[in-house]
Parts: structure tokens; sequence; C-alpha cells
């Protein structure tokens, strides 16, 4: 990602791209699900499935590419640890988000897990080091948390509550391994393909562990169709476009674009599963991404000019 505007790219357009890749993100959940349904493979199986399309996707493009650019990046002892711990938290958070997906459904993973995670990203700035969260930062930490307790205290008074409590904990390991992966990748010096680097080391260190547990594989021809499209559309596709866009659409709009995604996710559970959250819940819900979205309406153009913590959301997790 560069600081600025891509050769031929105007703002507009690079806004649809970032449009374009959050309501290809917001469908992750809903596959992961319909997977689940029609097969045997549990969480970790659909997160390696997605690891591992991806990352065969995002190295093939890569390779073709960078034959074109002649771009070559020497990989330093400390890189090439920092690109290792961004896979290790790829592979968490992707294993996290269906384990959540399939225990709490995929509205309130989605809710959960991309309400907080972009505060805790500004908190994990701030104890590295990047500047101490204002006022608003608080502010809408203590919203966004006020959020996830009617979410998931209204939902998990239901008769899945034990179920609802458990989803809820995967998707906060969920959204603490995210915000690890941006912090990490925001140290990346520019050029390094952290994105394909990434998820080729998190599929990787993950087929062991699926190996391990037990990994199943399907015959199914539309699960395939499915498993396929998760690597290959809410995966290589999306975080290619986001890149894309995001270079000529100010990093504070990108950021609240990729809300786009939780609503997504919601509107498709609501529509296609069935889901149905309380009014309450739906309450907490909207608070949480409201605090989210009015931190960044008020830093818009703001962070990165005065050199304060990084936009929490200015780098998607690779």
């Amino acid at each position: 990602m560069t600081g600025h505007t891509a050769e031929g790219m105007t703002p507009a357009r690079g806004f649809a791209l970032v449009v374009l890749a959050a309501l290809c993100w917001g469908t992750s959940g809903i596959t992961g699900d319909l997977v689940a349904d029609r097969t045997d493979l549990d969480p970790l199986d659909v997160a390696w499935h997605r690891m591992a399309v991806g990352a065969v996707l995002l190295v093939a493009v890569h390779l073709v590419s960078r034959r074109r650019a002649g771009v070559r990046t020497v990989w330093t002892r400390p890189l090439r640890g920092r690109l290792a711990a961004v896979g290790v938290g790829l592979a968490v958070y992707q294993s996290a988000y269906f384990a959540a997906v399939a225990t709490a459904g995929v509205s309130i993973a989605t809710l959960v897990a991309l309400g907080l995670a972009p505060l805790l990203v500004a908190v994990g700035a701030a104890a590295l080091g990047h500047g101490r969260p204002d006022r608003a930062t608080g502010s809408a930490l203590v919203v966004a948390l006020l959020g996830l307790v009617l979410l998931v205290g209204v939902s998990a008074g239901g008769d899945d509550g034990d179920a609802v409590l458990l989803g809820a904990l995967a998707a906060v390991g969920c959204a603490v391994a995210y915000a690890g992966v941006v912090l990490l990748s925001s140290g990346a010096p520019a050029g390094v393909p952290t994105t394909t680097v990434g998820f080729a080391v998190g599929a990787v260190l993950l087929t062991p562990v699926a190996l391990v547990a037990g990994l199943d594989l399907t015959g199914d021809p539309a699960a395939l169709g499915l498993l396929v499209y998760l690597g290959a559309v809410p995966t290589a596709l999306a975080y290619g476009l986001f890149f894309t866009g995001v270079r000529a659409v100010p990093a504070a709009v990108a950021s609240i674009v990729t809300l786009l995604e939780p609503l997504t996710a919601t509107a498709l559970a609501t529509v296609l599963l069935g889901e149905r959250l309380a009014p309450t819940a739906l309450a907490g819900g909207l608070l949480m991404l409201g605090a989210v979205t009015a931190l960044y309406l008020r830093r818009m153009g703001d962070s990165n000019s005065r050199g304060l913590a990084p936009n929490p959301l200015s780098k998607r997790a690779p």
C-alpha cells in the first residue's frame, strides 16, 4: 500500500474497489456455515481450505506480477520473523472466526470480531508506544464494550446461551489475532508482499495442525465450489481489491467502508439462514459499529498527518 494515488486510479474508483472488498469479506461467514451444513467439515477444516486456496492464488498472482515489475525484496531476519508471526496470527484468526460462526452464528461472530478488532488495534498501538489513546478512542472503547455486553448478554440468555458465550469468546480471540496481525504488518517495509507471504506461511503452519486434528476433505461438488469461492473471492480477490483501492482513498474513509463487512454478514445471515437478533442484542451490535464509525469520523484525515497511533484499519489484516 502506498501513500499516493496509483496511476490511473481515481478516488471514485478506489472507493468502489474498497466497497467491493468489504462486501466480499461479508460473505465469508455464511459461506463457511453453508459448507459445514453440507459436509462433516469442522471449523478448522474450513479455515485450512480458505488459507490453502487463498495462498495458492495469491502466490501465483505475486509471481506473475513480480516478473513483470522486476521487484526484489531483501529478506532480513527481523522481516522473516515478523512475517512468520503474521502467518501465525492469520491461521489463528481464520480458525477462531469459523469456530465462532459454528457455535454462535454468523451475526454474533462477525459483529463481535469486527466490532472489537479496530479498538483493540488502537489500544495495542498505544501500548507499543505509538501514541496514547485520546478521549475519543477511550469513549469509543467504552461504548463498544457496552454494545458487546448487550449483544452477547442478551443472546446468551436464550436456550443456546452456553454456545453463544463460547462463540463470543472465540470471536474475541479472533479479534485479538486480527489486531496482532495488523500491528505486525504495519511495520513491514514498503513493497513487501505481506498479504501473500502471510497467507502462505499461515497455510503451511495450519496444515500439520489440521492433519493431527484429523483433516477432512469433501467430494461434494457444491461444497467444493463454496470452498474455492471462499479462498478466491473473500480472500485473494477481496484483499487485492482493497489494497488497490485504498491507494486512492483516505485511510479513515476506507476504515469506515470496511464496516460494511459485518453489516453484510448480518444481512445475509438474516435472509439466507434465518438468524434473528433480539432488538436489544441488535442495538448492542449497532453500538459497537457506531462507536468505531464515530471514532474514525472524528479522526478522518488527522491521524496520518499528526503522526499519532496508526489507523487501526488503514491496513486490513493481510
